[in-house]
């Protein structure tokens, strides 16, 4: 996942330039399409672990180089990120302290003024050298066993408590204290009076005047881009768009041959490749509108758990192989491979219109099919050969 994420990074922020970069990891649709077509459970929490934690692997020892730095992650580390972010400001000449403070009030807006039941426990906050920033932040509720994702970018926000997300991920439950929601202002504003007049009496007046149902008859706040996962673990053709889906493998055997035909002769790439390639071009390349479902991008690599299958790290490593070569070439001003991807995408998406193909249940089996032979691995480790199925096989 380190390596992959670096190189699907380095090739959107030479196509689209950094900015384009923090405006997808604010978006929670292609956030979590980055992380299921980096073989993470798709429907998981644990991809924005994984993602942050990934990307400050990979891209830590290039920060000089693309202008970006990774800070936080999770648990004690989340704690760090003021102290990250002034040693970059000590080294590249931004306000450190500034941007620490920054981090800091992100942070208590997400813990505090959003109170709904979500606690914070993993914070990453990403930087471009000219102070640009987005960031993640997650909550869980231990109950529920839920997770709530929470984007910000710099871009457009006016102030940090008059709606300042870009995005919140997560179902709507309950309740909720948004302190943060520009309809609270004069919420805000007699919090002050009350802090400035402080009294047992004024107090208990305040306490009698709250009506709920006034707030009830309140505008609904306008929609932010939600995403809710399904509790089941397990990829369903209601969670993939099958058009879509039947276009990017059909792309793949159409402009494969023709885009790949010096790639196509190494050892090891095959249709199954260009097929991972096609997704992975898709993340580099599609608009928002294009992740709406992002279990689809777990049919590139699989998943660590078995679902929709085994990750085939074979296929993997020769995706990271293109990709990486791609976009060595293209730092040297010869970007064929990487053009040669992006009408890869394009050809997807005029195919989609009209091809069709195998249902769900199918692709997934033939990729179970062969997986012992692209190295097919989980967490319950190595996938066995088709004739020596064992107790994982049955589980299927």
């Amino acid at each position: 996942m380190t390596k992959l994420g670096a190189v699907i990074t380095e090739a959107i922020i030479l196509h689209y330039g950094r900015d384009e970069f923090l405006k997808r990891l604010a978006h929670p649709f292609w956030f979590q399409s980055f992380g299921a077509v980096m073989g993470m459970d798709w429907h998981s929490s644990g991809i924005t672990t994984s993602v942050i934690g990934a990307l400050k692997r990979g891209l830590t020892p290039m920060a000089g180089e693309l202008g970006i730095h990774i800070c936080g992650g999770r648990g004690k580390n989340s704690r760090l990120t003021p102290d990250e972010l002034i040693a970059i400001g000590n080294r590249t000449g931004l306000d450190g302290q500034g941007l620490a403070t920054t981090s800091r009030l992100v942070a208590k807006v997400d813990s505090a003024a959003v109170q709904d039941g979500f606690d914070l426990y993993l914070h990453g906050f990403i930087v471009t050298d000219d102070g640009k920033w987005v960031v993640v932040q997650q909550g869980m509720n231990g109950d529920r066993r839920q997770a709530r994702r929470y984007h910000w970018l710099s871009e457009g926000i006016n102030s940090f408590v008059d709606s300042p997300h870009a995005a919140i991920e997560g179902r709507g439950q309950g309740e909720i204290v948004n302190l943060a929601d520009r309809r609270a202002d004069a919420s805000r504003k007699g919090q002050l009076d009350l802090l400035a007049s402080l009294g047992p009496d004024r107090i208990c007046r305040e306490v009698i005047a709250l009506d709920p149902k006034r707030q009830a008859r309140e505008l609904d706040q306008p929609m932010l881009p939600h995403l809710i996962m399904p509790e089941h673990h397990d990829v369903r053709e209601e969670d993939v768009n099958m058009k879509r889906l039947h276009g990017t493998l059909a792309a793949a055997i159409d402009r494969g041959p023709k885009d790949f035909e010096d790639l196509l002769l190494t050892p090891g790439v095959g249709a199954r490749t260009v097929s991972a390639l096609a997704m992975v071009a898709e993340v580099v390349h599609g608009a928002p509108c294009r992740f709406s479902d992002p279990a689809r991008f777990s049919l590139a690599h699989g998943g660590k758990d078995r679902h929709p299958f085994p990750v085939p790290l074979k296929v993997y490593d020769e995706t990271i192989r293109v990709m990486k070569s791609a976009v060595g070439k293209a730092r040297l001003g010869r970007d064929e491979e990487l053009q040669a991807l992006r009408r890869l995408d394009d050809q997807a998406r005029q195919l989609e219109k009209y091809v069709t193909g195998p249902d769900l249940k199918e692709i997934v089996a033939g990729e179970f099919l062969r997986s012992h032979e692209w190295g097919g691995r989980s967490v319950f480790g190595w996938e066995p050969e088709v004739g020596d199925l064992g107790e994982r096989g049955r589980r299927r």
